[in-house]
């Protein structure tokens, strides 16, 4: 061994915390992913100017983040909107939007129709600061009207609905609320910005549950508001405050996500609608939501307001819970899951899953029995999503026949 060569060395501890620190990532092809906490500054004016405002800068990703922002001026972009807040999750973004605008004596009118758990939200916590929360049939305009008043800042909504697909005249609803001095929130999460646009018919603010049609491979959480610059500035202050800010990975996730927004809605959407029309001519079939098909109540006005129709529908089964959990149970190819808009085909029973914090009373008012099935279609094959569900009719169908055969003879045995 030569023994002039070290063998040896020192870990060096400075090295492993700043060597590659300067590396330029400005050619790379796909966003970088910024995964940082904090920010080096210039000098100690640079940070306290950027703190106080006196100049654009990063601070701190519980404020701003350069993923995060990529992902909110590309998603306001795609809506027609001056600007975006990104948040952790869907909920997350609707507590911003109520923690941001409303007061103390002031009311938010909210369709009844909404996520569950914004109703749930709503009721159970926005009373305990004085808030009046008041609930309308989302199709009723003299609802909304009688409603809405001057003390009314929030007017929400979320069109089509989940999960029957009712449909709000969001322009006639604009105006009833702006004509009262209220805003105008439309959750556009079923039908995103390719389908829908509802700032061009009103809404002053636009909400997406982006880990659902947005993310479309069930990878993130986290939400979304796009609206004008003022009022995305009042919700950057609930950010900076309150920090349920969106992570800087999955708005990475999401801004990938967006590239293929279109070509898999188009998919999803032209596959419901063969499902729809299929499921209303089989006999376990009550009803099917569609608002593509022609026979839906607001049919015409969803194909004045939509360029398509999404990949959501839902159908109520004769037989109410019992059937409609055997169903789901015999499925082998779709997931029994309460997400929508992934890749993949999701069934959940909403009755007992995403509305089961609702009354019976109130469930029924919102037009969900207890025989209803939700089904999110993804990206398979037509034809194998067809196979499953036809044989999972045919399981219950069987299974129908084999308990009045066995009744039967009970009788004959009697």
């Amino acid at each position: 061994m030569d023994h002039d060569t070290p063998h040896s060395r020192d870990f060096d501890a400075s090295a492993a915390l700043h060597v590659g620190r300067g590396e330029d990532f400005s050619d790379t092809f796909c966003e970088p992913l910024a995964m940082t906490s904090a920010y080096t500054f210039a000098s100690a004016r640079d940070a306290w100017e950027k703190f106080t405002g006196q100049q654009p800068g990063n601070v701190y990703s519980r404020f701003t983040n350069p993923t995060v922002r990529a992902f909110e001026r590309r998603i306001a972009s795609l809506e027609g909107a001056e600007d975006a807040a990104a948040f952790a999750s869907g909920m997350g973004a609707i507590a911003g939007l109520c923690q941001a605008l409303l007061s103390q004596g002031e009311n938010i009118v909210c369709s009844r129709d909404v996520f569950g758990t914004t109703l749930s939200a709503l009721r159970n916590y926005m009373g305990r600061f004085g808030v009046e929360v008041r609930l309308v049939e989302l199709t009723d305009l003299d609802a909304w009207q009688r409603n809405i008043d001057s003390r009314t800042r929030l007017v929400l909504l979320e069109s089509p609905s989940n999960p029957v697909l009712k449909i709000a005249d969001i322009g006639e609803i604009s105006r009833i609320a702006h004509a009262k001095g209220a805003l105008l929130a439309v959750d556009n999460t079923m039908l995103t910005p390719v389908f829908q646009s509802p700032h061009c018919l009103g809404a002053d603010m636009v909400v997406h549950s982006a880990g659902k049609y947005i993310d479309g491979q069930g990878r993130a959480l986290a939400g979304v508001v796009t609206g004008s610059a003022a009022l995305i500035s009042e919700l950057r202050g609930v950010l900076r405050t309150l920090g349920i800010s969106c992570s800087p990975f999955n708005a990475w996730l999401l801004l990938k996500s967006l590239e293929t927004l279109e070509v898999r809605m188009q998919r999803v959407a032209s596959s419901a609608l063969e499902l729809a029309q299929w499921l209303r001519e089989q006999a376990l079939v009550e009803a099917v939501y569609y608002s593509g098909l022609t026979e839906h109540p607001q049919h015409a006005l969803a194909c004045r307001q939509q360029r398509g129709h999404g990949g959501l529908l839902s159908f109520r089964m004769s037989g109410g819970q019992a059937a409609a959990w055997q169903w789901i149970d015999a499925l082998q190819l779709v997931a029994r899951c309460t997400n929508i808009g992934d890749t993949r085909s999701m069934v959940t029973h909403p009755a007992t899953t995403t509305h089961c914090r609702l009354t019976w009373e109130e469930r029924q008012s919102a037009g969900i029995p207890d025989g209803l099935v939700r089904l999110s279609v993804g990206l398979e094959r037509l034809d194998d999503l067809r196979c499953d569900l036809a044989r999972a009719f045919a399981e219950v169908e069987h299974g129908r026949r084999h308990s009045s055969l066995s009744v039967l003879y009970r009788g004959l045995a009697s």
